[in-house]
C-alpha cells in the first residue's frame, strides 16, 4: 500500500486538473527506475489506465496505480509535497530505503 498525505492530494488534484486528468477516474502513475545519485530514482506520472499486472490503490482520495516490479521497492512508502525553503515538490517517505540521495529523489536498498 502507498498513502497519500493531506497536501499531496491537493497538489495531486490541482495538476491532475492543470493537465486534463480527472482526479476521480484517472490515477498518478508511481515506479521505481535505474538512476539517480543511490542508484534507484523515483518516477511519478499522470495515467488514464493501468496495465495487467498492475497494483491499483487508492488512498485519501487518490488512485495510485504501480507496477508489480516497483511495489516491491516502494510498500509502505508516503508520498508527500513540500512546498518549503528546502524546496518544492513531492517527496517519498520510503521506509525500505537504506540511503537516499541530498536531494530525495533516489535512494538505495
Amino acid at each position: 500500500m502507498i498513502k497519500v498525505s493531506e497536501t499531496a492530494k491537493k497538489k495531486v488534484i490541482e495538476l491532475m486538473q492543470d493537465d486534463g486528468y480527472n482526479p476521480s477516474t484517472d490515477y498518478i502513475r508511481v515506479g521505481v527506475k535505474s538512476g539517480g545519485c543511490s542508484g534507484l530514482s523515483y518516477d511519478l506520472k499522470f495515467d488514464k489506465e493501468n496495465q495487467e499486472g498492475d497494483k491499483v490503490f487508492e488512498d485519501n482520495g487518490v488512485k495510485i496505480i504501480v507496477d508489480k516490479k516497483s511495489f516491491l521497492y516502494l510498500i509502505g512508502t508516503t508520498l508527500e509535497y513540500s512546498g518549503g525553503l528546502n524546496g518544492t515538490g513531492f517527496v517519498f517517505n520510503n521506509p525500505n530505503a537504506n540511503r537516499t540521495c541530498g536531494c530525495g529523489e533516489s535512494f538505495s536498498l
